[in-house]
């Protein structure tokens, strides 16, 4: 099967084959990576490897087959697969499609630097701090890891110094995130939204040779500007095509109140208390068309943003149900297409016997609905 050419540089060139992408250096680079073999800061390398290892559900068989064989052995099977010296490669694996991956490429002069990305966040996405379940003994890594991966390869036409290739890393990780709080991403293991995943990866390759050593990526610098919008916008498009997540789609109830409880597996069952069974089965049927609504997501978002203020202590938590209300009140109103009656659900929901965020969102929504179609 041949190679299929993504992009170029002057020194690099990136190509993509089945569950590969491969990008190969033509010349001496200064590399820093998460690979478990060649990995860190390293020279003489010349092939950057991204690759699909398992499927993203249930492949167990796949996972412990890698587990099994060791970092070393398996670094070195994928090589022979694709006719890579193991002594010059840096590997990142993933379950993401390599058909699925993103390239974006920006300039700033004479500086040009290409990002190639895959993701997939739909079950490993975390915020830095977030529990986890796994440690490293002596005895290796207690638990399996979740599958769900950002990886990401960045290349740089110019020179770097040592300095400026380690803070090129947080750039990257800070474009990433940038990427997933424009798409609302929620962490999968908290009420937060998600930095990342808890798998990402990265391959960052500089020439040694140039026209001149760059010595910052400072975000405060065109090359860390360039950097940020190289990633941020890969990442974008990575997700799109992997998980679907367009920011369009993101509007929605769901994802703006997803990680607070407020879920379509179990909203029907929390609402059926509030509406006549005639009414909720008319919302089921219109769901998409409901919970989709712009003003309703609109409402939506600005209640988690109240919800996370006053989790993060911006907001004194005796005023929380006032501030709950206020916006459940918009959430209500814009459901029913009725702006003017903002007051009246106001009240109503100040009357409701319930105190809890959560409770007092569902009551919104059924008073929303339950009054869409009144005259």
């Amino acid at each position: 099967m041949d190679w299929e050419v993504l992009a170029r540089l002057p020194q690099a060139a990136v190509r993509r084959r089945g569950r590969f992408i491969v990008a190969d250096l033509s010349e001496d680079h200064r590399v820093i990576s998460t690979s478990a073999i060649n990995g860190g800061e390293v020279e003489g390398l010349r092939h950057l490897v991204n690759h699909q290892c398992c499927e993203g559900k249930d492949h167990n068989d796949r996972f412990h087959l890698i587990v099994a064989k060791g970092d070393e052995l398996y670094h070195e099977t994928v090589c022979a697969e694709i006719g890579a010296p193991p002594s010059r490669t840096a590997l990142m694996a993933t379950a993401a499609n390599m058909n699925y991956a993103a390239c974006a490429a920006r300039r700033d002069a004479d500086v040009e630097v290409l990002a190639i990305v895959t993701a997939g966040v739909e079950t490993n996405a975390v915020c830095a701090g977030d529990p986890a379940s796994s440690r490293e003994t002596s005895e290796g890594v207690v638990s399996a890891i979740p599958v769900g991966t950002i990886n990401t390869i960045l290349l740089s036409n110019m020179p770097l110094a040592r300095g400026a290739l380690a803070r090129t890393v947080i750039t990257i990780a800070e474009a990433k995130s940038a990427a997933l709080q424009r798409l609302a991403v929620p962490s999968c293991y908290s009420s937060d939204l998600a930095t990342g995943t808890g798998t990402d990866q990265y391959c960052v390759a500089a020439p040694l040779a140039g026209a001149r050593t760059l010595k910052s990526a400072s975000p405060h610098m065109k090359f860390g500007e360039i950097v940020g919008l190289a990633v941020r916008d890969a990442t974008l498009e990575a997700l799109r095509w992997q998980n679907g997540l367009e920011a369009s789609y993101t509007r929605g109830l769901f994802r703006a109140l997803g990680r607070y409880g407020i879920k379509e597996s179990t909203i029907y069952d929390r609402l059926a208390p509030l509406l006549e069974a005639g009414s909720l089965e008319l919302l089921r049927k219109n769901n998409a068309s409901v919970f989709y609504e712009p003003l309703v997501g609109a409402a939506a978002h600005a209640t988690a943003a109240v919800l996370d203020r006053s989790r993060f202590g911006t907001l004194p938590p005796a005023l929380l149900r006032d501030a709950i209300v206020q916006q459940a009140a918009s959430l209500a109103a814009s459901l029913a297409a009725k702006p003017d009656r903002w007051a009246a659900f106001r009240a109503s929901l100040h009357a409701a016997p319930v105190a809890e965020p959560v409770e007092l969102i569902v009551h919104a929504i059924a008073l929303g609905w339950s009054e869409k179609w009144k005259a």
